[in-house]
């Protein structure tokens, strides 16, 4: 019998030797090759994987264990099976340890016969895992318990078909000359950037240099579904052992997910993977990570990802409107790249969604225009500031608002100011002689009802921007600390928003600044301090309104690139607001003496508003046309509202005359 064996163990060693000469994949050997196996735990794995060979193995099990129940083998019949010498038979009860080749790869799972009470750890019964058994049967379909949170890619760009500044790519390219060290210590690449800047596009790019497969986790997913228990659960582990079996680098996205207080555990097993990979992986977050030690020999690059700059838009733009074939030179290409601040993932799912509503609403042409472009930007903005702050919808333009001409001519430069951005700062070569960030911040001033809102709103619509308004008072806390938690997030979102940030009632924060006599004074000193710092780091658009010019702390007002000052309107403006507040389709009496209103009257235009809705809800009632009457008692009823004393024979006689 040993002599028939060894027989058969040399013809199975010389068929091998000449299918690997053929170059024919043996699994085994693969297997064994990328897991570190030797010929014992092999053969382990073949004594277990017997049986989903050919069911007769579970009679000869159950003969050999004699007991007719136990089909499959333990780690007592193995160890008969394959080791002669009592002494090697303990030692080699190691290759069932839970760190051993063989359980840490979870090839075998180990399992209690229920018919016995509390069996020794020899008396476990083996069984080859589901995966390794079919994938050494020739399938190559991915393990189901991690398949909806990895996603593959066999190829990508290449490093220079991404739009990358020159430092970046030739720092990308010598990476990828790095990972290519066989023998050497892992790379590990911490791909750190906002959503959409490229870090997907990036660590395909350098696999795609190197052929290899990439497999993308969805960590975000993947915590959510698996719970508290993620970090003894085995889905780290079977997503590392997918990637070895397919050859494929690893890029764990949602890195960020695993830096959260309570995720420590799920941390060191994500590193544990990435310490003893062969080649490169990839971290990949929005927030910065340094390893601090906690990978070892592993080699650790940071590799930041930043939105890119005017110019790289315009050309990412141009490039993703030439793969819809668009027409660019018919489109508000300098505008869109100017004043929404995308990543290059959302220029392209901004002219996807463009060219979605350009079918919509033209089926015959579908031609991409302007207006769809800037539709499909404010709808892959960040749309989450809603949630801290209230979006005004724009219903007014330049002729509906009632100002001095220099106050128009003011904000028009306004907006200027963001059209021209690019023209002034890139072509003009400003952008190297300013430090400070490229942002706007100004200031509106006046009492209310002065229009302060609706020359936001003006703005807002004149530049296809979002505006949000954030009423400072609701944001102020007399919690310490709590106020630069609530700004914080507003400006963290309004990072990716690409809106106009509205602050009313800027001077409950922005007051003078008081003489420090307590600690509430310092924090009020430095939440002021905080904001500023935030406003200038902006690259947006930021408006502060006040009532009271003259409570605001000048220091700060002097850090504005504009001040707008917004006056009490005159007789003359007044009139204006009058005759144009009445649509057209209201009926009126032809008796309507809107001169008199506004010379007898001293109203803003929010007053005159409130009292034209005011009387035509009277003369609803009352009549089929608004008349004098109603305008006078509605008056009265916003005389009162605004603590005015006026006579009532005052109001009855405007009302007869």
């Amino acid at each position: 019998m040993a002599g028939r064996l060894a027989e058969l163990a040399r013809r199975n060693s010389e068929r091998k030797r000449l299918a690997l000469e053929a170059g024919t994949d043996l699994r085994l050997e693969r297997l064994a090759r990328l897991f570190g196996l030797d010929e014992t735990d092999t053969d382990i794995l073949l004594v277990s994987l017997a049986v989903e060979l050919d069911t007769r193995y579970e009679k000869l099990y159950a003969y050999l264990q004699d007991d007719v129940t136990r089909t499959r083998p333990s780690i007592d019949l193995v160890l008969a099976l394959l080791v002669q010498e009592p002494l090697q038979r303990i030692a080699a009860r190691e290759r069932f340890a839970a760190d051993a080749p063989l359980r840490a790869a979870r090839m075998l799972d180990l399992f209690d016969d229920p018919a016995r009470v509390a069996p020794p750890f020899i008396g476990k019964t083996l069984r080859t895992d589901a995966r390794i058994a079919a994938f050494l049967l020739g399938a190559d379909r991915p393990d189901a318990r991690v398949a909806p949170y990895v996603e593959r890619h066999d190829d990508g760009p290449g490093i220079d078909a991404l739009l990358l500044d020159d430092d970046t790519r030739r720092g990308l390219a010598g990476l990828a000359r790095a990972g290519d060290a066989a023998n050497g210590p892992p790379l590990v690449m911490h791909l750190q950037g906002p959503r959409g800047s490229g870090r997907r596009a990036v660590a395909r790019g350098l696999c795609h240099e190197r052929r290899q497969a990439l497999f993308i986790v969805d960590l975000e997913r993947l915590v959510a579904d698996a719970g508290p228990e993620l970090a003894s659960a085995p889905h780290f582990e079977l997503i590392d052992r997918e990637a070895r079996l397919a050859g494929a680098a690893l890029c764990w996205r949602g890195f960020d997910t695993l830096l959260a207080a309570g995720r420590e555990s799920e941390l060191r097993a994500c590193l544990r993977i990435v310490k003893r990979a062969r080649g490169m992986s990839f971290l990949a977050g929005e927030s910065p990570w340094f390893e601090s030690g906690a990978l070892g020999d592993a080699r650790f690059v940071n590799v930041r990802l930043q939105r890119p700059a005017v110019p790289a838009r315009i050309d990412l733009w141009q490039k993703a409107a030439a793969k819809h074939e668009a027409e660019a030179a018919q489109l508000d290409i300098v505008g869109v790249a100017t004043k929404f601040r995308f990543t290059p993932g959302q220029i392209e799912a901004s002219m996807h969604t463009a060219a979605s509503l350009a079918a919509w609403r033209d089926p015959e042409h579908a031609r991409i225009a302007s207006q769809d472009l800037y539709d499909a930007c404010r709808a892959h903005s960040n749309r989450t500031l809603s949630t801290l702050a209230q979006k005004v919808t724009p219903r007014f333009g330049w002729n509906d608002i009632v100002l001095p001409a220099d106050r128009i001519r003011q904000l028009r430069e306004i907006c200027n100011h963001i059209k021209y951005r690019n023209r002034v700062f890139n072509e003009w070569g400003f952008d190297a002689k300013l430090a400070s960030s490229k942002g706007l911040s100004f200031l509106f001033a006046g009492p209310s009802g002065t229009g302060k809102t609706m020359a936001a709103a003006i703005i807002a619509a004149e530049l296809g921007l979002d505006l949000y308004k954030i009423d400072l008072s609701l944001v102020i806390s007399k919690f310490i600390g709590e106020t630069e938690k609530n700004l914080a997030k507003i400006f963290d979102e309004a990072e990716t928003a690409n809106s106009i940030l509205f602050f009313d009632e800027a001077d409950s924060l922005f007051g003078k600044r008081s003489e420090v006599k307590d600690s509430h004074d310092r924090y009020a000193n430095i939440e002021v301090g905080y904001l500023l710092q935030r406003i200038e780091e902006y690259e947006g658009i930021a408006i502060l309104a006040t009532n009271f010019r003259r409570n605001m702390d000048e220091a700060f007002v002097r850090r504005l690139q504009f001040t707008v000052d917004f006056p009490l309107p005159g007789e003359a403006d007044r009139y204006r607001m009058w005759t144009g507040i009445l649509p057209e389709s209201t009926p009126r009496d032809p008796a309507l003496d809107l001169a008199m209103m506004a010379k007898r009257y001293t109203l803003t235009g929010g007053n005159i508003r409130n009292v034209a809705l005011a009387a035509a809800f009277l003369a609803a009632d009352d009549s089929d046309m608004i008349r004098m009457t109603h305008l006078i008692a509605a008056t009265q009823r916003e005389y009162q509202k605004m603590g005015k004393l006026v006579g009532e024979r005052d109001f009855e006689a405007d009302a007869s005359s």
